[in-house]
């Protein structure tokens, strides 16, 4: 696999020139400065392409070109940004430019409610705690029906919760669920909205009536709008599944699991239309066998995301090492080095360490912790490719 790394342009405090001396092949990047919806010119597509190969490296993958909301609503203007959207990728196919990471979920990109959840080694991960989520929707959103979606266990460590949370934890929650995970990926929210929680219910209002059937009629839609552009430049579209794979603020989520991947994929069966295959997402939901699922669509699968997830009983998970949770980072590079050699790989959602908390990175998106991680994925690439020159797999 192609060793590539998440690099948000040149205000991104990790160079370029930094990435090359850690063997960073490929950057994945996006045209944060376009505004969500609008065309991304040629001439912005080869100013970013030149940039990143006059430093040595190559773009090798978009993440991401955004869908617009009311594409995945299915909004009055979603002709016009579908042809916006078909354009940008013309665009990038004249480039050279040739895979696509977008994603089909409603509002919230990936949630998460500690940004530096303590580790026993003085690092700290990126953790989801079922019940401190619930109090957001519940209790600071105000949802109506809320609680209608929470097991019995998680309302009673819900209500142990509405007897301790202070003005400052639920600042801390509106936080890292809506605002520094989502504003540097989609723009919907950003640090600089004075009620970031008021945007996000109007962004929630949006989906009224927009059930699963609908938002997989809607995404089904848009795949075929756009299939004709990526085969005449041969662009691979390929979705990042939900993070977490779960249903979440009565939204619906259509790529969580075997029977979603195998829907999207045979409803526009074009071999552009395939799978982000994100490891970390996908073991994040305790229904799914991470490993069967790559053998099953390794061959509709344009890009990897290498990182792993703990699930814990209660419904909770936290970011897990490299070589460890649930993912079984290790079999999934045997599966694909063995089936689809030389896509673009990069490595995910890394615990801070060594001073990366201070730095002020996008969360997730630590370097020494990412720099790490990409050694030992390294590692497990040279390992399984003698394995398979050696004939042993």
């Amino acid at each position: 696999m192609e060793k590539t790394w998440r690099w948000f342009g040149p205000n991104d405090k990790i160079t370029l020139d930094m990435l090359r001396q850690i063997g960073v092949e490929g950057i994945v990047t996006s045209l944060h400065h376009i505004p969500n919806g609008e065309v991304w010119s040629y001439d912005e597509v080869m100013k970013m392409k030149s940039f990143i190969e006059e430093h040595g490296l190559r773009w090798s993958v978009v993440e991401s070109l955004p869908v617009s909301e009311a594409i995945k609503y299915g909004g009055e203007d979603r002709d016009r940004l579908i042809e916006n959207y078909k354009e940008s990728l013309a665009n990038l196919g004249k480039a050279g430019v040739k895979t696509v990471c977008y994603n089909f979920m409603p509002v919230l990109d990936w949630a998460r409610t500690d940004l530096e959840y303590p580790n026993g080694d003085g690092t700290s991960n990126l953790y989801f705690n079922k019940a401190e989520f619930a109090y957001f929707d519940c209790d600071i959103l105000r949802r109506e029906g809320a609680e209608k979606d929470y097991d019995e266990e998680t309302l009673a460590r819900l209500d142990e919760l509405r007897g301790c949370m202070t003005l400052e934890g639920e600042r801390r929650l509106v936080e890292n669920i809506i605002v520094k995970t989502q504003g540097f990926v989609n723009g919907n929210i950003t640090e600089d909205d004075t009620a970031p929680v008021e945007t996000f219910r109007k962004l929630l209002g949006l989906y009224d009536g927009i059930d699963r059937d609908r938002l997989r009629e809607n995404m089904k839609y848009f795949l075929e709008a756009v299939m004709p552009v990526c085969r005449e430049y041969d662009v691979n579209m390929c979705v990042h599944p939900d993070d977490p794979p779960l249903q979440i603020l009565g939204l619906p989520r259509i790529v969580t699991c075997d029977e979603d991947i195998k829907w999207f994929l045979d409803a526009v069966p074009d071999p552009h239309n395939g799978l982000t295959f994100c490891a970390g997402s996908l073991s994040a939901g305790a229904h799914n066998d991470v490993p069967a699922l790559a053998r099953k669509y390794a061959g509709r699968t344009w890009f990897v995301h290498l990182r792993s997830t703990s699930v814990l009983p209660n419904g909770d998970f936290r970011e897990a090492s490299h070589l460890g949770g649930r993912a079984d980072i290790v079999e999934l590079v045997r599966i694909f080095e063995k089936t689809n050699p030389g896509l673009p790989m990069r490595v995910d959602h890394a615990p801070l360490m060594l001073g990366d908390e201070k730095m002020g990175y996008n969360a997730g998106y630590s370097f020494h912790g990412r720099m790490l991680a990409l050694g030992q994925v390294e590692g497990v690439m040279a390992t399984v490719d003698r394995d398979i020159a050696d004939g042993v797999i």
